[in-house]
């Protein structure tokens, strides 16, 4: 609907508002005369429209109306293989990666408009603040405007200049659905189904690019692991504490051969690596017979792709467990210094459990408060709870506010 609307207005605020009111339009008619037999047709119709009408008031384009007006069923009908992208929602997510934009932009205006993630949810993923984020999507928007780009489904020539920023944006969403940023629930499954869905449409389109076999490599290894990530109570149980017999083994074979098949191609990037990172931890036989030390080479194979501060961060956990947690502790300390983690609740939290291993159990508390104070999420607040509470008692619980002490608190 999207994609339609914003070729018809050419103005992304406008197409937005178009398609909101369309959905308003359809709460009335379908009430009173019933949901059509078409619904997708009937509000993508609705939406421009509107769109139209908005431009004739305006007095905007006059003289391109009669190209812009066209029979509502040619417009909202597809005909298969007409499009370089046949699934409606990929075909979205390339027509917003455009290169004009910065990538960082054109990322983050997709996962807002096509994915539908919030841009508080959007700030996190890119270890900034919310309102330098709605700044960039802000701006994004503007630059479309002001550039007169043209809102079109690319070529098929087009697609592999926006290839990268197609993935990064499904990778995105699928992190988003995996470990949900905020709220109650710790994945989202709307979000991790509808990446899944898209790196399949997108492997059917592209399928001799290894970094897309890569992506779905990645996204089944770590989903095999979905059904096993909390407890029947609903608490968060970390790599080392599931049940590894209780994966999707479907998965983890499906998600080994891809790998398989990528690095075959001799062109592997950084979500091979990352994938053959999952497939070690997938064939393991528990968390302590990893091949931790194959896994810090591929991380630091990943580190020269895909220079990040998060990459390192994780990194240094296959270090504590190759090394031991006394080497680790060095990274981490540096990493602490990188400004661009200053709000990610890994950080501290990793800082804590390292500290907790080595038995200094009063910083490991500090870090674990550190990291609470940053976790939006209630199912890892609870972890973090937990483990601050299994520490000593004058050392992991917490203490009353000066003040507010009293009989009752001690």
């Amino acid at each position: 609907m999207l994609a339609a609307t914003a070729r018809v207005a050419d103005d992304l605020d406008v197409a937005e508002e178009c398609v909101q009111d369309a959905y308003l339009a359809a709460l009335d008619a379908w009430a009173r005369d019933g949901v059509p037999h078409k619904p997708g047709a009937w509000l993508t119709a609705t939406a421009k429209r509107r769109a139209l009408d908005v431009l004739r008031r305006q007095k905007v384009f006059r003289s391109k109306l009669p190209l812009l007006v066209e029979p509502v069923e040619a417009e909202v009908a597809d005909e298969p293989g007409e499009d370089a992208v046949p699934d409606d929602r990929l075909r979205l997510v390339f027509t917003c990666c455009h290169p004009a934009l910065a990538r960082e932009a054109q990322v983050a205006l997709t996962l807002r408009l096509v994915c539908g993630v919030s841009t508080g949810d959007i700030a996190r993923a890119f270890l900034v603040s919310e309102s330098t984020m709605a700044a960039r999507v802000t701006r994004a928007k503007k630059k479309i405007a002001a550039a007169r780009i043209p809102y079109r489904v690319p070529e098929a020539a087009e697609l592999p200049e926006r290839l990268d920023a197609a993935l990064t944006v499904i990778h995105l969403l699928y992190t988003t659905g995996h470990t949900a940023p905020s709220g109650t629930e710790l994945v989202r499954a709307d979000l991790v189904d509808r990446a899944l869905h898209l790196t399949r449409m997108l492997l059917a389109l592209m399928p001799d690019e290894p970094e897309v076999r890569g992506l779905l490599a990645l996204l089944l290894l770590t989903d095999a692991r979905r059904a096993t990530r909390t407890d029947a109570e609903g608490r968060l149980l970390v790599l080392a504490e599931q049940d590894r017999s209780a994966w999707d083994r479907a998965a983890i074979e499906e998600g080994n051969g891809l790998v398989l098949g990528a690095f075959r191609t001799g062109r592997v990037g950084r979500y091979a690596l990352q994938a053959a990172i999952g497939s070690l931890h997938a064939v393991a036989p528990s968390y302590a017979a990893t091949d931790w030390p194959q896994v810090v080479r591929l991380y630091d194979e990943l580190s020269k792709r895909w220079p990040s501060p998060v990459v390192a961060l994780n990194r240094a956990v296959a270090v504590s467990m190759a090394d031991g947690p006394a080497a680790a502790l060095v990274e981490v300390d540096a990493l602490a210094r990188d400004a661009r983690l200053a709000g990610y609740h890994y950080l501290p939290a990793i800082h804590a459990d390292l500290l907790r291993r080595l038995d200094r159990h009063q910083e490991a508390a500090e870090a674990y408060r550190a990291a609470l104070a940053l976790v939006d999420n209630d199912t890892e607040r609870a972890y973090l709870a937990t483990r601050l509470a299994s520490l000593t008692p004058d050392e992991g619980e917490e203490r009353p506010a000066r003040g507010a002490g009293g009989k009752a608190a001690r």
